[in-house]
């Protein structure tokens, strides 16, 4: 069923100066933390967050996450008690690049990823027409070694990267391009919620993507997005995109040579290029990363954490771990591209 989206107008002044209220920790490196004293029982977990909802939608406006600790989100299932009390709405992924379990109710895992590769740093949907503001974390286990889900600013990548790289991306914004196949990766049926051809078709033009069927039955898509857009609440500019998560050269060089070997250079299942069809360079991808890593908050996962995220403001990474992690989220709050001051408005494909 689709979901309402979220009105980009509503009660942001109200939040605004109410994130005084929380007795945030604040230190170099690390994402704002909010340690929970007093002992909060499950049955009232959601009371405790709604009461202080309006003061924590200020300090996402403010500094784009907030680490909650001390809470004891033990399962999904208090997750979604409070999910469901903090978002206006939760919202399903679509056009999906890998797996999701669900866990119950609006909550799924972490993107099925394996354990000894890093996750890069992205923005959830930030290649769709639709995608959540807000996302609501919780940790049910923690990694044995690493798992750390890093969070990075995306105003403030704006001054990291070199000038170059964001002009050129501002003027063309970002292109990615899908194979989507049997082998690697969800289906096209998975990815686009199609049950055949003609609904595959349709859900492309009505999102901007270009699609052309392959002899074996897969399927190539292409779509531009812009790379810098605007915060929907605070009109502040960000990097928003997944231009190096998605990209060549930023895979495990021995992953790359393997699908290169078996696809051939085109074949790759997911690539990103620049907004005029041109391939990235390896040193701009780096550059990318490199700004990122620059501006990279990290805080090790304990057993019952939430993290509310600011998914627009903040991009977010999984570090490689050992031994079992469980990490619950909830994408919510929707918004439209088309209320984010695009530079490049979706193709439209009769």
């Amino acid at each position: 069923m689709t979901q309402p989206i979220e009105s980009t107008t509503a009660t942001a002044a109200a939040r605004v100066g109410s994130a005084e209220d929380l007795d945030l920790e604040l230190t170099p490196g690390k994402p704002p933390i909010l340690r929970v004293g007093e002992s909060v029982s499950p049955d009232d977990l959601q009371d405790w967050v709604g009461e202080r909802r309006e003061s924590l939608e200020s300090a996402l406006l403010h500094h784009g996450a907030v680490l909650i600790r001390g809470l004891g989100v033990s399962d999904a299932a208090a997750l979604d008690r409070i999910s469901a009390r903090f978002l206006a709405s939760a919202m399903p992924e679509t056009e999906a690049f890998a797996r999701r379990r669900p866990l119950g109710g609006a909550v799924v895992s972490s993107l099925e990823w394996p354990a000894d590769q890093p996750m890069c740093m992205h923005h959830e949907l930030s290649y769709a027409l639709r995608f959540p503001r807000l996302l609501v974390m919780g940790c049910f286990a923690p990694s044995l070694l690493g798992g750390v889900t890093g969070l990075a600013d995306a105003q403030a990548m704006l001054a990291e990267l070199p000038a170059p790289i964001v002009e050129r991306f501002a003027a063309e914004g970002w292109l990615l391009t899908r194979l989507y196949n049997n082998l690697v990766g969800v289906t096209w049926m998975e990815a686009l919620d199609a049950a055949d051809r003609a609904s595959a078709e349709k859900y492309c033009r009505a999102n901007g993507i270009a699609f052309e069927w392959q002899p074996d039955g897969g399927l190539r898509t292409s779509q531009r997005r812009s790379a810098v857009i605007r915060h929907p609440l605070t009109g502040n500019r960000v990097w928003f995109n997944q231009i190096a998560f998605l990209n060549e050269w930023t895979m495990e060089p021995a992953v790359r040579e393997y699908l290169v070997s078996q696809f051939g250079a085109l074949g790759l299942p997911f690539n990103s290029r620049y907004g005029d069809g041109s391939p990235i360079e390896a040193e701009t991808v780096e550059a990318v990363n490199k700004a990122y890593e620059a501006v990279t908050l990290r805080e090790p996962w304990q057993a019952g954490d939430l993290l509310l995220v600011d998914n627009i403001r903040m991009a977010h990474s999984r570090e490689p771990f050992t031994g079992q992690r469980e990490v619950g989220m909830v994408l919510g709050a929707p918004v439209r591209l088309a209320d984010c001051s695009p530079t490049h408005h979706p193709d439209i494909f009769s």
